[in-house]
């Protein structure tokens, strides 16, 4: 994508699959729609989608929490229907994964939105075709990295090793997310945070805990919380989102 043709905006990626990063992605773009801005999102590869004619429920809930109308083939480039990684699940499908046609969705979102919120599959070095990381989408896209991490034990090993490989890679990183604190965490969900804050070669932007119920609920429910957040205004400073 032309630098010209850049919004502002993310790539949200994960430390593991299964982080909450949709979710968080999902309330980072209705706090921000809520601010007035105008957010567009894709989720350029989506698997386990069981009618790939149709957006999967993570391209689903990011444009409901954005409301973004943008039209389906944008926001949700590629669906596949095995739940594997995007090479594994493309090749069992004979589908051929194309970065041109994820870059021209994004451009196309780029020209008609405040802010810009891709979401990648699995982690950075997950593989998405022909010898191709996520971590090289993120590149051609020229986006910032928002890093979605667990509360869990392993959770610092995992976000030093993602901030560690984004450096290696030249690969700007806006911050780090930590998602799912329990309500009573052990000792080393506690530990997490300051430890992160202090190790990892980027800034930790929220804490954010574990929500329940429909995903939309627990999109408007984190949403309030990073809007109520005494970090908000260095988190909207980090990411390039002040209104």
């Amino acid at each position: 994508m032309a630098a010209a043709d850049r919004p502002r905006g993310l790539f949200v990626t994960g430390t593991d699959t299964g982080v909450g990063k949709t979710l968080v992605g999902a309330a980072l773009a209705r706090l921000l729609a809520q601010r007035g801005l105008k957010v567009g999102v894709c989720k350029p590869v989506e698997s386990g989608v069981a009618d790939p004619s149709l957006p999967g429920p993570d391209a689903r809930l990011l444009g409901q929490a954005a409301g973004c109308d943008a039209p389906a083939e944008i926001v949700a480039p590629y669906r596949l229907r095995k739940p594997l990684a995007p090479d594994q699940a493309a090749r069992a499908e004979g589908v051929r994964l194309d970065l041109a046609v994820i870059e021209r969705a994004a451009a196309q979102l780029a020209g008609s939105c405040d802010f810009l919120i891709v979401e990648g599959a699995g982690g950075l070095m997950a593989p998405l075709t022909g010898g191709f990381l996520m971590a090289d989408l993120a590149r051609q896209l020229g986006l910032p990295l928002l890093i979605v991490a667990r509360h869990d034990l392993g959770t610092i090993n995992h976000t030093l090793l993602t901030t560690f490989a984004a450096r290696q890679m030249e690969l700007p990183v806006a911050g780090i997310i930590l998602n799912r604190l329990p309500e009573h965490p052990d000792e080393a969900q506690r530990n997490a945070p300051h430890a992160i804050a202090s190790l990892a070669s980027a800034d930790l932007l929220a804490s954010l805990p574990e929500v329940f119920g429909e995903p939309m609920q627990q999109v408007e429910e984190l949403a309030n919380h990073l809007q109520h957040s005494p970090t908000l205004p260095w988190l909207l400073a980090a990411i390039g989102a002040q209104s």
